[in-house]
């Protein structure tokens, strides 16, 4: 019989039993809670092939920090998971294992880059997934599957043992059904736990529009249901603008490309063909970058997060959803490059800003596919997100949603 992880094409390798755990972690706050990662984060002693042919048979030496971080609190440490190659792609289509797919509907992509990770905690494989987020990697599987991720603030957690993107923009964060297990294995990578006390009445932004006015209907009816559910809950809602929020996009892009072009420049030199063509067709787009363009891009940058600092002075979290589409259907629509760039849309601003975002479920669209929404706040403002997500989902249900092809259904 196939198993639920092999119809959805979600894990590369399944982690030997004498290298899941840490028997000093038996009784750590993630005791039992099993989880995967991601297949460009390391296990010591386990294939770690990015979802590229370059490194097939790549066996990593050590766990990577976080990785070790989750074991030394209990968790198990299940399998890796699969990706988009080297975590270039918004479909998670272009792995060298083949395409995951969306437990909602085969369909459908699963988002990327980190789709096998949305996948993986959707079918209920794991508890929890890591993934990596530099242009919107852990969000848009978030959204696009039904569940919950953490982009965090930039240079929280350690990033070593996790092959590089973009070191700027690079973080790695969990995925799980709902934040309060979000926030539970985010305290533990970063140390603390991030909730406040008591946050209060919060103050949150809603910007109409957020870098375009082209959001399908379904998806900007459902976010404006969870302003009024934000709303009753006694917090001010208020309409104040992203600045520069349009031009982000291509700033994030000239600097991603352009990392890109350095880091993968010789293997695109020397073995071409080994790429998927779509990661070959992405990377390819950084060679043109000149100096002067990555420098005028890191201007823009500092521009972008000063008027962040500015924006989180007068409110506390901003709302938008986590991308303007329906979930694409496999192989379906625009171009790569073209279909990175709708998908990515609404998630390459936040990519810009230092501060840490949060995807979660908010609504089905007519097609039954799950809609995301996105919750930003200040740098080293998780905490404030978590209690606000918390609330909502205290007073919703979208995140308890099963969709139909998972473990417990036995299928």
């Amino acid at each position: 019989m196939v198993s639920v992880a092999e119809r959805l094409n979600t894990v590369i390798s399944w982690v030997p039993e004498e290298l899941r755990v840490d028997p000093s972690g038996a009784r750590g706050p993630l005791a039992g809670v099993r989880v995967g990662v991601k297949d460009n984060i390391e296990v010591g002693g386990v294939r770690s092939t990015c979802g590229s042919e370059f490194f097939a048979d790549r066996v990593a030496t050590d766990d990577a920090a976080c990785v070790g971080a989750l074991k030394r609190a209990g968790a198990v440490i299940t399998s890796t998971l699969n990706l988009a190659e080297f975590a270039v792609g918004v479909t998670s289509q272009n792995s060298a294992s083949g395409g995951p797919v969306n437990p909602w509907d085969a369909r459908r992509v699963p988002g990327g880059s980190s789709g096998g990770s949305g996948v993986a905690v959707a079918a209920g494989i794991v508890d929890v997934a890591l993934g990596t987020d530099t242009g919107g990697s852990i969000r848009l599987p978030a959204a696009c599957c039904g569940v919950t991720g953490l982009r965090p603030s930039i240079g929280v957690l350690d990033m070593s043992g996790i092959f590089p993107v973009s070191a700027d923009f690079d973080t790695v964060g969990p995925l799980a059904r709902t934040a309060t297990r979000v926030r539970e294995t985010f305290a533990v990578l970063a140390g603390s736990d991030p909730t406040p006390a008591d946050t209060g009445a919060l103050t949150v932004a809603v910007p109409r529009p957020f870098v375009t006015g082209d959001v399908d209907p379904a998806i900007a009816d459902a976010v404006t249901e969870t302003v009024e559910l934000i709303r009753g809950l006694g917090h001010r809602v208020v309409e104040y603008p992203v600045p520069h929020s349009d031009s982000a996009q291509d700033v994030v892009y000239t600097l991603i490309y352009s990392d890109l072009a350095r880091i993968h420049g010789e293997r695109l030199r020397d073995e071409p063909s080994l790429f998927q063509a779509a990661t070959r067709e992405r990377i390819s787009l950084g060679l043109g970058i000149s100096d002067e363009q990555r420098a005028a891009a890191v201007r823009q940058r500092d521009v972008f997060r000063s008027a962040m600092a500015e924006m989180f002075r007068d409110v506390d979290v901003v709302l938008t959803p986590a991308m303007p589409v329906d979930v694409p259907e496999i192989g379906v629509g625009e171009a790569v490059v073209a279909q990175a760039r709708r998908m990515g849309q609404l998630t390459y601003p936040w990519s810009l800003h230092d501060g840490p975002t949060l995807a979660l479920p908010v609504g089905v669209h007519p097609s039954g596919m799950p809609i995301g929404a996105q919750l930003t706040a200040a740098r080293l403002g998780e905490g404030t997100l978590f209690a606000l997500a918390e609330q909502v989902q205290e007073h919703s249900e979208w995140h308890l949603r099963l969709p139909p092809v998972r473990v417990s259904s036995g299928v």
